[in-house]
């Protein structure tokens, strides 16, 4: 028997993360799905374009990628390097964000068999404004953290604050602001994605983020059928 709810072979074959800014991305061949950054700096967004496992992606993985790719000798001093990388893209204005990330990792810090957290990645991706492409326009591009799990299980962490669904710097409440934000799940959710949502206020103390991510990183590992050596 096969749950519904796996996602069978649907392997990613980009992932495009720890974005600084917005990538301009372009195909150096559609027929190969090859794409490549250009314009700006080109680490400004990281593109993982290994082969994901039937496990998923691990840290193991993504530890190997970065020491091949930017040809680290040493494996502690590549997994050093890529941790502040990636800790170098979460917004500064967001202490639920980089308070997550911190957790999770502590959590889970002696074992590289875990999922990796990926943060800051676009799942989608439009040339265009939203203004130019309309009512077909991809919503809500970027996502806060991705978790690739065995069996093509894809799930999003997002840490929300007030600017979600407010305007004029909090005080007034923006009801298309939601409207976008919950039409962007349903998108999401309907392409395989299975979505968890904190609240900054959660998050915004680090021991807070501490106590929340040991119950719910355990519990989410389980509730995917994911082991935790």
């Amino acid at each position: 028997m096969v749950s519904t709810r796996l996602h069978g072979d649907r392997r990613p074959k980009n992932i495009i993360f720890a974005s600084l800014a917005k990538p301009d991305i372009r195909f150096r061949s559609s027929v190969d799905n090859d794409i490549e950054i250009i314009g700006g700096n080109p680490d400004d967004s990281l593109v993982y374009d290994w082969e994901i496992p039937i496990e998923g992606l691990r840290r193991r993985d993504v530890h190997a990628w970065w020491q091949t790719t930017r040809k680290f000798s040493s494996e502690i001093d590549a997994r050093k390097d890529l941790y502040q990388r990636l800790l170098k893209s979460l917004p500064k204005n967001s202490d639920g964000q980089r308070n997550l990330n911190i957790a999770y990792h502590e959590i889970l810090k002696p074992s590289v068999e875990v999922p990796t957290l990926l943060p800051e990645v676009w799942p989608h991706w439009d040339h265009r404004t939203v203004h130019g492409r309309g009512p077909e326009a991809l919503l809500h591009s970027r996502i806060d953290f991705l978790l690739l799990l065995p069996h093509g299980q894809r799930v999003v962490l997002e840490v929300h604050g007030s600017q979600h669904y407010t305007r004029d710097r909090g005080r007034i409440p923006d009801t298309a602001k939601y409207a976008e934000m919950v039409a962007a799940d349903r998108d999401l959710k309907l392409r395989g994605y299975e979505m968890f949502r904190f609240g900054h206020d959660e998050l915004k103390h680090l021991d807070a983020a501490r106590d929340l991510m040991r119950q719910f990183v355990p519990d989410m590992l389980r509730r995917f059928r994911v082991s935790n050596p």
